[in-house]
């Protein structure tokens, strides 16, 4: 049977990049220092200049990450969902992180049954630094055809 991971991974490793060597990601820790970066986006204190991981490691903890965000969802949804809706809603609480996720519009249109209001507002987080970007469009877009298709 088909999940909403069989959906979600594609959708998610579509739009990230991933390298296996660790970077300084231009966006600076909570301390205003280097925040490294390794796999499909991956930080922590772990992760420092150097680190080398496998592409099975990197797999695995993007697999990890969408898991515990997919929990984040679940906890924040008062409505049946479709595995389509889900990978969709959980690749873009991946990308802008759960807090602002349960504070959408996208979440409380939804929680009210209006699915297709929830599915317009994905086109709304499609800013980074308050600039539109060309690759968010793309991704917003995808995650609301895949979240239509659980509509019909």
């Amino acid at each position: 049977m088909i999940d909403w991971r069989d959906y979600c991974l594609p959708l998610t490793k579509g739009s990230e990049s991933c390298r296996l060597v660790a970077y300084a990601d231009p966006e600076p820790d909570e301390m205003g220092g280097i925040r490294w970066t390794i796999g499909w986006g991956e930080t922590g204190p772990d992760i420092t200049e150097g680190t080398t991981w496998t592409q099975e490691q990197a797999d695995a903890a993007l697999a990890h990450r969408l898991d515990q965000t997919n929990s984040g969802i679940t906890r924040a949804i008062r409505v049946r969902i479709g595995q389509k809706q889900r990978a969709a809603m959980v690749d873009l609480a991946y990308n802008i992180g759960l807090r602002a996720f349960a504070e959408s519009s996208l979440l409380q249109y939804l929680n009210q049954g209006d699915y297709n209001r929830a599915c317009a507002r994905f086109g709304l987080f499609i800013q980074d630094d308050g600039r539109v970007e060309r690759g968010l469009i793309t991704r917003r877009y995808r995650e609301a055809m895949l979240f239509s298709e659980d509509l019909s």
